[in-house]
């Protein structure tokens, strides 16, 4: 059986106890329209929060080693631009080479042609020397001896490979590969791994074995520009992977972080008219309560 009672205006405690919870409501969705995002404190959703977290740190080491891979290509294409210096300068060579194994050319002319030879060799050992990519050599100071392009792990410990070593991420956040460039300059000792480029265009047999020198420093360029080639390639590959992934992450973060405008809108309209609606039956409690006073009367 219902009473009157002005103590306790129970209705009136639960038209306050439903407006709080739709003022709550109207403050989310009014914070979500704001902001476009569905979670904006952990209290929103609290696992949400996490994975959407865990895919944003994914999404921005992979856009970060898409940035790595493609500097890689930089250094690359650096190292493969002087490369095609050197060998258009062989080939200069072996004409000064050809030139001078010719029996009609004078001892004077043939000094002529070393000295021009001499000046070949001297200038690629500066590119050796100079070429660089932000201040780091590429090419060492001591030999164009081979390029090699080889898996490395980070955790090792060897430090055999003295030469530039670039870094790149081509992986997810647990698996990395890593791609070694080494490179060394032009020698003119007998060192067998060097581009030996030791004889002398003056004496009976020099031009005969310059062209041999020449021949095979040719062959090692090109295997050091075909190897630099490959590299590229598999940067150029490895971002491509990267920027898919990095896009698909994303999708899956925004789907989970971000908030349904449509939804929120129609949630607004909603929530405003239970606002409304509230004050309109948290008035008419109160006034059910003052109707006690028309029993004194």
């Amino acid at each position: 059986m219902g009473s009157f009672s002005i103590l306790n205006n129970i209705p009136s405690v639960n038209g306050q106890n439903q407006l709080n919870i739709n003022n709550v409501n109207l403050s989310r969705t009014l914070a979500r329209l704001a902001s476009g995002k569905r979670i904006n404190s952990g209290g929103d959703d609290a696992a949400g929060l996490q994975i959407a977290d865990s895919l944003r740190g994914n999404v921005m080491a992979l856009n970060q080693a898409a940035r790595n891979a493609a500097d890689g290509i930089s250094v690359l294409q650096i190292a493969d631009g002087a490369l095609a210096q050197v060998t258009d300068l062989l080939w200069r060579a072996v004409t000064l080479a050809e030139q001078a194994e010719s029996d009609i050319v004078s001892i004077q002319g043939k000094g002529a042609l070393d000295q021009e030879f001499n000046q070949i060799k001297a200038e690629i050992n500066r590119i050796g020397l100079d070429t660089n990519f932000n201040g780091q050599s590429l090419f060492g100071a001591n030999a164009f001896t081979a390029l090699t392009i080889t898996d490395v792990n980070l955790s090792s410990t060897d430090t055999s490979d003295l030469g530039h070593v670039l870094d790149v991420f081509v992986g997810d956040l647990t698996a990395r590969s890593y791609i070694s460039v080494s490179i060394g300059a032009l020698t003119t000792s007998t060192d067998e791994q060097g581009l030996s480029l030791t004889a002398n265009l003056t004496t009976g047999g020099g031009p005969t074995e310059a062209l041999e020198q020449l021949k095979s420093a040719l062959g090692q360029i090109a295997i050091m520009r075909g190897a630099i080639g490959a590299g590229m390639n598999r940067l150029q590959s490895a971002i491509n992977v990267i920027s898919v992934t990095s896009q698909n992450t994303l999708a899956a973060e925004s789907g989970i972080r971000d908030a349904n405008m449509a939804e929120e809108i129609s949630n607004l309209t909603k929530f405003q008219i239970l606002a409304q609606t509230g004050i309109a039956a948290l008035a008419q409690a109160n006034t059910n309560a003052q109707n006690v006073l028309s029993l004194l009367r």
